[in-house]
């Protein structure tokens, strides 16, 4: 069960469970996506992790950290619906599970405090070697996303999709802003980000009785905590659009983007679970058996839900060859959907994996705070428990009211050239 304390700066989310040995501490940071901004949060990550004050090489953190009985340290930016997040995780043993007393806890939480208010820096900026060969680092990220083409087209969707909403902007930033961010730039960003994004510290683990209050309060140092903005669904009212666009590639991607307009909060969002896994979540999804196996015209067929922007992605690899037939039978899968096609078994059998599929997610830590943290970009009171009720008391109607919301916004064909 999740204890909420509202605190100077900063909600901190206690979450007392004994399925783990292990306490995890995230702290997740949570900002408006912005151009301005997305390549400094999107760099911020690689040059975090690579060294503090004390101990201010990559090589000496990992050290401390394998002291701590092997803690784990992680960092990364993210985006959730128009939501730039950048989350510092620390996972350590529990104490209470050791056989030796020890002042882990502590020990880990001031490594912690060390590494998001003491990095590494040099002349009010951040280390400049560092700084720039971390650079380089995210520059090979950004590189690496367009020799993954599905990565790349479903990219290159949003972008064109969403192309006068924040929502398009990538994760990891823009490599023409990248050249322009200097050490200095970059760390006074960061302090910036510390005193004025939405902080949210959630603590999962046998933490009953720890005074993890006093504890997370003594490392945070926060004057305000400003107010989260909810994301309203961007209606479109025009015709769905088609774009087709070329690669040195032989397998092409096919990808359809949906509004569904149902976010977490809706009253419909527990029956459009069910209708993504009906529709292309899982293996027995229309799309898995009819598109890939009964047709074979695609490699893979999935779909996705977007629970903060009300958004549905569908996903699939063809042979260029294929595309009219491939988007001719994958369109047929929605319209089978929206005319109600599906059985009551079906809708069972969909309700049962969606459920164990969120219970398999509360069965992990991050899963656990990821959840949570749902509820708090959605400024919601819907508990992972009650979204598996909700869940369970799905019908085929409402499954047939959420299809009928859904539209069509683009079509996007990444594909070889000359075809």
């Amino acid at each position: 069960m999740e204890k909420l304390i509202q605190k100077k700066g900063y909600d901190l989310h206690l979450l007392h469970t004994k399925k783990f040995k292990t306490i995890n501490i995230s702290f997740k940071f949570t900002a408006n996506l912005n151009r301005d901004t997305v390549t400094k949060r999107a760099l911020l990550p690689y040059v975090l992790q690579q060294g503090t004050e004390n101990y201010p090489t990559a090589t000496k953190l990992r050290q401390k950290l394998d002291e701590l009985y092997g803690a784990i340290l992680h960092i990364d930016s993210s985006k959730k619906g128009e939501k730039s997040i950048t989350t510092i995780r620390m996972e350590l043993a529990n104490e209470r599970y050791l056989s030796n007393k020890t002042s882990l806890l502590d020990d880990s939480l001031a490594l912690l405090q060390e590494v998001i208010y003491s990095p590494k820096t040099k002349d009010g900026g951040f280390d400049p070697k560092i700084f720039d060969r971390e650079k380089k680092t995210l520059k090979s990220k950004m590189d690496a996303l367009t020799e993954d083409k599905m990565s790349l087209a479903n990219t290159r969707l949003i972008e064109e999709m969403c192309a006068d909403e924040p929502y398009r902007l990538r994760v990891h930033g823009f490599e023409e802003d990248l050249a322009d961010i200097t050490p200095a730039d970059l760390y006074k960003y960061y302090q910036y980000m510390l005193q004025n994004d939405h902080l949210d510290v959630f603590v999962v683990g046998d933490i009953e009785n720890l005074p993890m209050d006093s504890k997370i309060d003594r490392i945070v140092s926060r004057e305000k905590q400003p107010n989260l903005e909810k994301t309203i669904p961007y209606s479109k009212n025009s015709q769905a659009d088609t774009l087709i666009e070329t690669d040195k590639i032989q397998q092409a991607k096919l990808h359809f983007g949906y509004r569904t307009n149902i976010l977490y909060d809706d009253t419909d969002y527990a029956a459009l679970h069910v209708f993504n896994g009906l529709f292309g979540g899982f293996p027995s999804s229309k799309l898995f058996m009819n598109v890939r196996e009964k047709h074979s015209l695609a490699y893979y067929a999935a779909s996705r839900i977007e629970s903060h922007k009300g958004l549905l992605f569908v996903f699939s690899g063809i042979a260029p060859e294929q595309y009219e037939k491939a988007k001719e039978i994958i369109l047929e899968q929605m319209d089978q959907m929206q005319q109600g096609e599906f059985t009551d078994q079906q809708v069972d059998e969909t309700k049962e994996m969606t459920i164990n599929q969120l219970k398999e997610t509360l069965d992990n830590p991050q899963g656990m705070i990821e959840l949570h943290y749902q509820r708090v970009l959605a400024k919601s009171s819907l508990l992972p428990d009650q979204l598996i009720a909700n869940v369970k008391k799905v019908t085929k109607e409402d499954v047939l009211k959420v299809a009928e919301k859904i539209k069509l916004d683009m079509i996007y064909l990444l594909t070889s050239e000359g075809v």
